[in-house]
């Protein structure tokens, strides 16, 4: 009876110890969400219970497969997990860390009707002249590696800006434009290819990057095609090719518009 009431001590150390835990926790859910990080690290997670769940059943067999997979599993979560520890020691190495703490609060990326009417007629303006871009809006995921490949902006939403930066004779037409918490943040950005052998051999590289760029993250990408002047966008790797403009603004709404 001793021992379980000793069991039951509950200190100040114990409460501190579950508050870390469950903030370490957050915090590591909030880094990843919105990632193709997340989905692996669920991925792990459920492939760690169901080795636990062998081991209850007493399989012996299974449980050994699954436990030799798991004994090397810090190394090999090292290296799927490469991009995203380096980004967390590089902001714990920041001079700001304290003012930095902002990232683990949900971020917005609501749009007012005005800027999605600019957003629908820049892309439907570089449609009528054959006018190629390639345009990504954020959601939780920054993109913060990618926006520190392109040219800083932080310019408020226009169709005159977005259709003068994707002009073919200006230096920052070669690149996506990187659109965050309703601004034109980034230009010029560098995107990750799709390796995907499915796509149709028609689309070219820029609707490559933006299905590589929806592959591993939560955003949304907006694509008008140089040689059709067709308008596509592509969330979670899939692209919907030549919609109409009605379509592109029913999409935005939908996506970022500011809720009541």
């Amino acid at each position: 009876m001793l021992s379980f009431i000793s069991f039951l001590e509950f200190g100040l150390t114990d409460i501190l110890d579950i508050c870390m835990v469950t903030l370490l926790l957050y915090a590591l859910l909030r880094w990843l969400k919105g990632t193709a990080a997340i989905k692996i690290f669920i991925g792990v997670f459920l492939f760690y219970l169901l080795w636990r769940v062998f081991l209850l059943l007493h399989m012996d067999l299974l449980s050994e497969i699954i436990g030799t997979f798991l004994s090397v599993g810090v190394i090999a979560l090292i290296v799927i997990f490469q991009p995203e520890i380096r980004k967390f020691f590089l902001f714990l190495g920041n001079n700001n860390f304290i003012s930095n703490i902002k990232w683990l609060k949900t971020t917005s990326n609501n749009f007012s009707q005005l800027q999605v009417e600019n957003l629908v007629k820049a892309c439907k303006n570089m449609s009528a002249s054959y006018t190629g871009a390639l345009i990504i809006i954020t959601k939780e995921n920054t993109l913060d590696d990618i926006v520190h490949t392109g040219e800083y902006i932080n310019a408020e939403i226009s169709n005159e800006l977005i259709e003068t930066i994707f002009f073919k004779n200006t230096p920052l037409h070669d690149g996506a434009l990187i659109i965050r918490n309703g601004k034109l943040l980034a230009a010029r950005c560098i995107l990750p290819v799709s390796q995907n052998e499915h796509i149709p051999s028609h689309l070219g590289l820029r609707h490559r990057a933006s299905i590589g760029v929806t592959e591993n993250s939560d955003c949304i990408s907006l694509i008008v095609s140089e040689q059709t002047g067709h308008i596509s966008y592509c969330i979670n790797g899939i692209i919907h090719e030549d919609i109409d403009e009605k379509a592109l603004r029913n999409l935005l709404k939908q996506e970022f518009s500011q809720k009541a």
